[in-house]
């Protein structure tokens, strides 16, 4: 592996300027709260989580991290923004969660932790680091076998450029202007692809829409549409 850290600097500092915002509903990043019901639900459908050791790989200030732990799951949360960790274990303590909060890579974790964990998520990460490959196969390291690693990220497509960045981010204002860059995004066919050369089966995949009718604060929904945001789930080969 890789003596570099597979981490951009500039990206850890885009989240840090939100740090203290990150369990404010309403602030700028009040998507990721709206968009948390339905990767929690997406998660449970395929795996019971009580008593369930699960690794949040990007977990920032926990926002799904503490949802796993309210179904019962054993929680880690893994990210490089140490502001973001901060707010992570605060937030936690004051509600009451026995979550880990660990600022470390994936890669370090993956020699630290191989085979540790039932359940890996890694949400809205890929998109974020140099070498999503390499994040790919460390959390294919982390899982047992057997176990399930889930992943979310945005397609490489142009609507996926038109929805997930020119009007969520300098139209609509959902998101801070700047957080993703369309070059960076991957197609459901590489992840893939990546992922079983990392020893994982791909079990299934759903996208996932936004519906402006619904209640504001779970507006999203899973659909067959993976033209812009998109889950997949993958089981570590025996």
């Amino acid at each position: 592996m890789s003596n570099t850290i597979n981490v951009t600097p500039a990206e850890i500092d885009k989240f840090s300027q939100h740090a203290q915002q990150w369990w404010d509903a309403q602030g700028p990043l009040k998507t990721l709260h709206q968009v948390n019901p339905v990767r929690l639900a997406w998660v449970m459908q395929h795996v019971h989580l009580m008593g369930a050791t699960v690794i949040d790989v990007g977990c920032g200030g926990g926002i799904l991290s503490e949802a796993l732990a309210r179904q019962g799951g054993q929680v880690m949360g893994l990210d490089m923004a140490m502001d973001s960790i901060e707010v992570a274990r605060l937030h936690a303590a004051e509600h009451g969660l026995n979550i880990e909060y660990v600022v470390d890579t994936a890669e370090s974790m993956a020699q630290q932790k191989s085979g540790a964990f039932d359940v890996v998520t890694c949400m809205e990460m890929l998109e974020h680091v140099p070498d999503p490959v390499s994040v790919i196969n460390s959390c294919a390291a982390l899982v047992k076998s057997g176990g399930l690693v889930f992943f979310s990220t945005l397609n490489r497509h142009p609507k996926a450029f038109f929805l997930g960045v020119v009007a969520a981010e300098y139209v609509l204002n959902w998101i801070p202007k700047g957080t993703h860059d369309y070059k960076t995004f991957i197609k459901p066919s590489e992840l893939a692809r990546y992922a079983r050369a990392a020893g994982l089966e791909v079990l299934e995949m759903k996208g996932i829409a936004y519906h402006p009718w619904r209640d504001q604060a779970a507006p999203f929904v899973l659909s067959d549409d993976a033209d812009v945001n998109y889950m997949m789930v993958c089981r570590k080969q025996q």
